[in-house]
């Protein structure tokens, strides 16, 4: 029987960061198991990079540098970029056709968004509100069974599947409805000021930043703003550099983390612990990634060849898709 496929992508607006590795880790579990297509959604960085477009391309050789360094295996799941495939952009035309302009107007991460990157109307362009289409084109263009996905992208996911369904009512049926692959274990990486970590609040520690980065960002991380000297009760629940090292040091964090709620530590030696767990996590990854970087001829060869397994697989769907829509256009 042949392996159910998923389809998962990153956009390359900038290096990536924790949060995104704990995605990766996941998507790396999951290609053990499933048919994995992991794109770099490099049309997708338009929606906010389109005056600074000469940032995508070096960013996105980043991205899949990345990929590969955190453990996917170009030979077991197809690495691409989105825009090496051009039957995203043509499934894209035809699904924004038939998708009502409220659909995405209800989006809530829409209006989100907007207003956390305060973008003015005239940044506010079609491609930002119809970016839900495009994501929908990039999983339905291959016909995925599942996407992994965070709880906040799941309305974007949900209209993937009202889109779907609105196809396959007007046309017959062409799209499964993908399902969604939520960790409930994935933890959600706080930000350095105890925001959730996000390039656009800059508040996060990068998975290309140096040893000595990593401890001068850690140094300036939220702690917990009741404890004062070492032996005031800490409230490790309400401070970053305590929820980080939960995550990070698994094995160790209980007995340190109800030592700081007994005020038998200090948010210096919670700092210096924590540099030490996240620079033993990131160093592997710095490793792999400085080889990647040093043999771009390589880097390329992968993409190249995730690419043309991608684009058969595409083709494929825009023939059927063609075909019920009854769009089949003979050359003369």
């Amino acid at each position: 029987m042949s392996k159910k496929r998923i389809l998962s992508g990153m956009q390359p607006t900038g290096a990536l960061h924790l949060g995104n590795l704990e995605v990766l880790r996941t998507w790396v579990r999951l290609q053990q198991e499933y048919d994995m297509f992991c794109c770099i959604v490099d049309w997708h960085a338009l929606t906010t990079l389109y005056n600074r477009t000469e940032e995508i391309v070096p960013a996105a050789r980043l991205v899949a540098a990345d990929y590969i360094a955190a453990g996917l295996d170009p030979e077991r799941c197809s690495i691409f970029l989105q825009s090496h495939v051009k039957e995203h952009a043509e499934l894209h035309l035809l699904l924004s056709m038939i998708t009502p302009l409220g659909w995405l107007e209800r989006v809530p991460t829409y209006k989100e968004k907007r207003e956390n990157l305060q973008l003015s109307d005239e940044a506010t362009s079609y491609g930002f509100l119809g970016y839900p289409v495009l994501q929908a084109a990039d999983i339905l263009v291959y016909r995925a069974d599942a996407v992994p996905v965070g709880k906040d992208q799941l309305p974007h996911l949900e209209i993937t599947r009202e889109i779907a369904r609105r196809f396959n009512h007007l046309y017959g049926p062409t799209f499964p409805e993908p399902a969604s692959i939520v960790n409930e274990e994935t933890a959600v990486i706080p930000g350095l000021d105890n925001r959730k970590m996000s390039k656009s609040y800059d508040n996060a520690i990068y998975l290309s930043d140096d040893a000595d980065t990593v401890a001068k960002k850690v140094m300036t991380a939220y702690t917990c703003p009741t404890k004062i000297r070492k032996t005031d009760p800490g409230i490790p629940e309400a401070c970053v550099v305590c929820r980080l090292r939960r995550i990070y040091d698994p094995d160790d964090y209980e007995l340190s983390w109800e030592e700081d709620r007994r005020g038998e530590r200090g948010c210096m030696q919670n700092k210096r612990e924590l540099i030490d767990v996240l620079n033993s996590v990131l160093d592997p990854m710095r490793t792999r990634r400085r080889e990647l970087i040093a043999d771009p001829g390589a880097l390329e060869s992968w993409l190249d060849a995730g690419a043309e397994r991608a684009r058969e697989e595409a083709a494929k769907t825009l023939r059927l898709v063609r075909s019920a829509m009854k769009l089949d256009n003979p050359r003369p």
